[in-house]
């Protein structure tokens, strides 16, 4: 089943996700793109009102019809395929935002799976930045992979931390745990 192959990496901001999931990629498993900070790059080579300070419910929207595309997209890749945020994320953050969790958004949760293995990275001091994307403090940071692990464990995933490590290190971690 293709959900089983498909293996999200979460957690919040300037965790090293991304850094991660470009050292599997690497290794030659397929990957998808982060919804949040392409949408946020579009949005603002364009000047677009769906970026989070502006319209976060807005912004959750787009991040859903991203993160549903890249799930069929995956669907035509082999083998195992890393997610870098998955639908749940949208959750996540609608709830991290205060923001009512729709009924379309409830039922692209429960329709689109994945492993139910997923990894998280915790907030990590020491390598965490703002950039132009990223604008979130530390505490916000903290904050959204404390709502993101609520979310994950409240639909059945079970959550494993990656360690606070090398690239290297985090994708021998990974590996080592999909078998």
């Amino acid at each position: 089943m293709s959900r089983d192959r498909f293996i999200v990496v979460t957690g919040g901001p300037g965790s090293g996700k991304s850094s991660l999931i470009d050292s599997l990629a690497s290794a030659g498993f397929g990957r998808t793109i982060e919804a949040g900070r392409a949408i946020i790059q579009q949005q603002l080579a364009i000047g677009g009102p769906a970026q989070p300070q502006n319209d976060p419910g807005l912004f959750a929207e787009m991040m859903l019809a991203w993160e549903m595309r890249s799930y069929h997209e995956a669907t035509h890749l082999p083998g195992i395929v890393f997610f870098d945020r998955g639908v749940p994320d949208v959750e996540g953050y609608l709830r991290l935002m205060q923001l009512p969790v729709p009924p379309h958004v409830a039922n692209a949760v429960q329709h689109y799976r994945y492993n139910r293995r997923v990894f998280i990275a915790p907030p990590w001091r020491e390598i965490f930045t703002q950039d132009t994307e990223r604008k979130q403090t530390f505490d916000e940071a903290v904050r959204t992979c404390e709502s993101l692990a609520r979310t994950y464990e409240s639909h059945g995933y079970e959550l494993v931390a990656l360690p606070q490590a090398s690239v290297a290190d985090r994708t021998e971690f990974v590996l080592g745990r999909i078998g």
